[in-house]
């Protein structure tokens, strides 16, 4: 039996990363320092605030994944002010928002990994992940293959979520 290959050419750009000493530049830094309309798009930044911003994920679990940090380089929740913690809450409670009317979500999984060991891919400066879930999103190629199909280039994605929050700021 010949085993099927699934394409994803995006992917080794995340897997050569992980293997390069580290250049101290923070992608969520330089993200939050994008001034002007291309930078954001190609930093993939929806929005940002005083204090956060909301981007999708490069190299998502799932169609839909996003990120919301604060625009501080901080390492741990601890560290945050309580402007910056409440602000990091407000904003995904707003990219939840935008996710249900944009891509039709019916659930979602929230988390924070905190220090390299807990799978944090930025140790450095927290960040939470925000992946919308819906009815049978996980197939047999998920459960079987131990693949992630995402479904849509994220350029597409892009457009779509950025409409959406233009149409009704959160």
């Amino acid at each position: 039996m010949q085993v099927p290959t699934l394409y994803a050419p995006w992917r080794m750009d995340y897997i050569l990363s992980l293997y390069k000493p580290d250049s101290g530049e923070c992608f969520l830094c330089k993200a939050a320092a994008t001034a002007d309309a291309e930078q954001r798009r190609q930093s993939l930044v929806l929005w940002s605030t005083e204090h956060s911003m909301v981007l999708i994920n490069r190299y998502p679990y799932a169609h839909g994944h996003l990120l919301v940090a604060p625009r501080a380089h901080k390492a741990d929740l601890s560290e945050l002010t309580e402007a910056e913690g409440l602000d990091l809450h407000r904003q995904t409670a707003a990219a939840i928002e935008l996710l249900r009317r944009a891509v039709s979500a019916q659930g979602f999984n929230i988390g924070i990994n905190l220090g390299r060991v807990a799978g944090a891919g930025v140790p450095g400066h927290v960040h939470q992940h925000i992946v919308p879930r819906w009815a049978g999103d996980a197939n047999f190629i998920s459960v079987v293959g131990q693949v992630h199909v995402v479904p849509q280039a994220i350029s597409q994605l892009y457009d779509i979520l950025a409409a959406a929050h233009a149409s009704h700021p959160i």
